[in-house]
């Protein structure tokens, strides 16, 4: 089961919005087919796992990180191919969460006879697919918040100053966050401030030539026509509050999506459910200290992965988080630290925010 979720692992690029699964087939305490789903709409792990072992599959158990499907979308159900090339056990990290999957997958291979085991390595199995989980059972996709920041935790120098506060290697990781997610989230003033691409250009990465969908939360549509991100392959969506006129924006290649209201922001809770819908699983976020706050304040982060560089910026510069309302020591918002790594010159700091 290690193999199949190392397999599994292989599609963080490219499998999204399908979860990321891995397969072993094992016949006789021997290896004879492994397999990942490689990208949404093609062969899914079980698949190319079966096609690996031909006819050594007759009489052997497939370890597989999720349950295999036996509804028919873009591909046939797995579940019916591993019965018809004759696999005996099927062993499933966990079920799938997914409505029209949700168990009916393991009962079918249960009634054709079939041994199932379900639970082997679940909880890493979970974590590999946090963001799938979450999106299908809590209606709304991971939330990453991503902050590049000094060691005295500066984001920007007071003029608004801040390229490059990281060296190459912690930029070139921040492509891997962007390749993982279905949606990079900026704010207009990170846009207007920085004219940001927000896509992945690393290609090192094997993406498929996927791009993350680039969502800008922009209430009174200040979105520039000249904005870099308009011009770029992959799809910006913009997020606005009230009546505008959004035919020039809509004509330089954006779409344009209307609102409720937070107060004088956009109400992100219902752009994250739009998203959810959209099947996008993992938003990445970068963006400045208001909506940093803002989500850290909501509960709406997930996980934190901070770059600090070593370097002394000093006190004329703009903090990670603007949380006026954290006036306390009991307001305080508790981390759990997942890991701490040095990426070139910097250290990247990963946790995940107790909500």
């Amino acid at each position: 089961m290690a193999r199949a979720l190392q397999l599994a692992a292989r599609g963080r690029y490219s499998a999204h919005p399908n979860p990321m699964v891995g397969c072993v087939i094992v016949r006789d305490g021997e290896v004879v087919g492994e397999g990942w789903h490689e990208k949404a709409g093609e062969a899914h792990a079980e698949i190319n796992a079966l096609r690996a072992a031909g006819d050594k599959a007759q009489g052997a158990t497939a370890f597989v990180s999720l349950e295999p499907c036996a509804h028919t979308g873009k591909t046939p159900p797995c579940a019916a191919a591993l019965i018809e090339a004759g696999i005996k056990r099927v062993v499933a990290a966990m079920q799938d969460p997914f409505v029209e999957v949700a168990g009916t997958g393991l009962d079918r291979l249960r009634e054709a006879g079939v041994t199932v085991d379900v639970g082997l390595m679940q909880s890493s199995a979970e974590t590999l697919n946090a963001g799938f989980v979450g999106r299908v059972s809590g209606g709304r996709p991971r939330v990453r918040l991503k902050i590049a920041a000094s060691l005295d935790g500066a984001i920007a120098m007071a003029s608004g100053e801040s390229q490059w506060i990281t060296g190459a290697e912690a930029r070139h990781d921040v492509q891997r966050l962007r390749a993982q997610s279905g949606a990079v989230m900026t704010g207009i003033g990170t846009v207007l401030s920085d004219d940001p691409s927000l896509n992945v250009r690393a290609r090192d990465l094997e993406t498929r030539g996927l791009q993350p969908l680039r969502v800008v939360l922009d209430s009174r549509l200040r979105m520039p026509l000249t904005a870099r991100m308009l011009t770029l392959p992959g799809a910006t969506l913009v997020c606005c509050v009230g009546e505008h006129d959004a035919g020039p924006l809509e004509d330089a290649g954006a779409e344009v999506h209307k609102f409720g209201a937070h107060g004088d922001a956009v109400n992100v809770f219902e752009v994250l459910a739009a998203l959810s819908e959209r099947e996008i699983n993992d938003v990445l976020v970068e963006a400045g200290p208001r909506l940093a706050g803002y989500l850290l304040e909501k509960e709406l982060v997930d996980e934190l992965v901070i770059y600090q560089s070593p370097h002394i910026m000093g006190s004329n510069t703009r903090g990670m988080f603007d949380t006026p309302t954290l006036e306390a020591l009991a307001d305080r918002k508790a981390l759990d630290i997942i890991d701490v790594r040095r990426v070139g010159i910097d250290t990247r700091i990963t946790a995940s925010v107790q909500n």
